[in-house]
């Protein structure tokens, strides 16, 4: 059941405002976060590790989340998320060695990849599926995909501020960076304050979160997909990217920002597409083949021969490699009840950092020991078998907005 228009307005433009807010912020943080640490001293496998505590702590809190999350209203589970952001920018600008940063990094909400994988996601996707139903809510995850993804692009280019800074003041580079974690502290604060402003979580008894129930099953088929998509991806999280352009083309770090803008912009604009693509070829459809193909350019930009050409194929895989994400979040929130919607959103966001978890680790100490194209390939490789795994066994599975009859069978259906 929908919101009253009013209040739905309401919640949607708060959420997409916090939104667009965080992944500012994220965007400059995934490339500034190897840079920054190396200015600290640490080493590229510290850096991998530092990466894997990030997700592994995100994880953990997003599961908790799905598991007991249901118990608290969801506004207030945003408000503490808030808080988390704010001490999370504050310890990173403030701490310089590896424990204690390793610490903040696991408690915390810092994201080293340019999607969003924090505690923020779940609660904020299970409240958006609450103002819409069927092709209105892929419309809506679009838009607050696309939104996150501008931002990220915007913040991607606003890591060239801490050399502008130091080069037009004299300002030491390291502080000028410490400088832009203070600043993610305090977008926590103004994130706190906006989702104040969220009215009290209610709604009819039928659509009150409560636990998995009859879509267990479904749930946990999703995730454990969503887990091999997860860790193929922490293999080449923005941060790591970043790293694999300084080391095999020497790329100076505002010229990284530059490309990762002008990426985040051709993300934006096929996440935009989105809905009409899957109005066309149907949810799952879209979500498997756009990847594939995305996947196929990232394997051949690992043995590009120059600058040019790995930076035209990693265009291409910018231009539909998160084409998925609004269709997947629409898909996973019509294949199950309207019940167990911050649930599923929570078990299923939960792959996206456990099970990535590891893997900048792994790609990390590839890139320490001179394998700068495995990181690359076996991402891409692993991302197709997904594909092709979650295109067998949902090709046939019918959406509760199906059973409902709202017209929205199109956008689900597979092949």
């Amino acid at each position: 059941m929908m919101q009253h228009e009013p209040a739905a307005a309401s919640t949607t433009r708060t959420l997409l405002i916090g939104r667009g807010l965080r992944a500012f912020t994220d965007g400059y943080v995934s490339v500034l976060l190897p840079a920054y640490l190396l200015a600290l001293g640490l080493d590229r496998l510290d850096v991998g590790l530092l990466g894997t505590a990030t997700l592994a702590g995100s994880a953990l809190a997003t599961l908790a989340v799905g598991a007991v999350g249901h118990r608290w209203p969801q506004r207030r589970l945003l408000l503490v998320a808030a808080v988390l952001m704010a001490a999370t920018g504050a310890g990173f600008a403030g701490f310089s060695s590896f424990w204690p940063l390793a610490v903040v990094a696991f408690v915390g909400t810092l994201n080293p990849s340019s999607g969003d994988v924090s505690l923020f996601l779940p609660l904020e996707q299970a409240r958006l599926a609450t103002v819409a139903t069927g092709p209105e809510r892929t419309s809506l995850y679009a838009r607050y995909t696309v939104t996150g993804s501008l931002c990220v692009a915007l913040g991607a280019l606003a890591s060239g501020l801490p050399t502008w800074l130091a080069a037009m003041t004299g300002l030491c580079l390291l502080d000028a960076m410490r400088m832009m974690f203070g600043l993610y502290g305090l977008v926590g604060v103004i994130v706190w304050l906006l989702y104040r402003r969220l009215p009290d979580d209610h709604g009819e008894a039928e659509s009150r979160p409560a636990a998995l129930g009859p879509s267990r099953r479904t749930v946990f088929k999703l995730a454990a997909l969503f887990s091999i998509d997860s860790f193929a991806g922490g293999l080449v999280v923005q941060s790591l990217l970043a790293l694999w352009l300084f080391d095999r083309f020497g790329l100076p770090l505002a010229a990284a920002g530059n490309f990762f803008f002008w990426a985040g912009l051709l993300t934006t604009g096929s996440q935009w597409l989105a809905p009409r693509v899957a109005r066309r070829m149907g949810l799952l459809n879209t979500i498997v083949f756009t990847h594939m193909v995305a996947n196929v350019a990232l394997i051949l930009a690992a043995f590009a021969p120059t600058i040019e050409m790995a930076i035209t194929l990693l265009f291409v895989r910018s231009a539909l490699s998160q084409m998925d994400v609004p269709t997947r979040t629409a898909y996973a929130m019509a294949v199950v009840t309207p019940p167990e919607r911050a649930a599923a959103a929570s078990f299923t966001a939960v792959p996206r950092s456990l099970a990535a978890a590891a893997s900048p680790s792994l790609g990390g100490a590839l890139f320490a020991a001179g394998i700068l194209s495995a990181p690359l390939v076996l991402c891409g490789a692993l991302k197709i078998s997904y594909d092709l795994a979650l295109l067998y066994l949902f090709r046939r599975q019918t959406t509760h907005d199906e059973e409902a009859g709202d017209g929205s069978g199109k956008l689900s259906r597979g092949l």
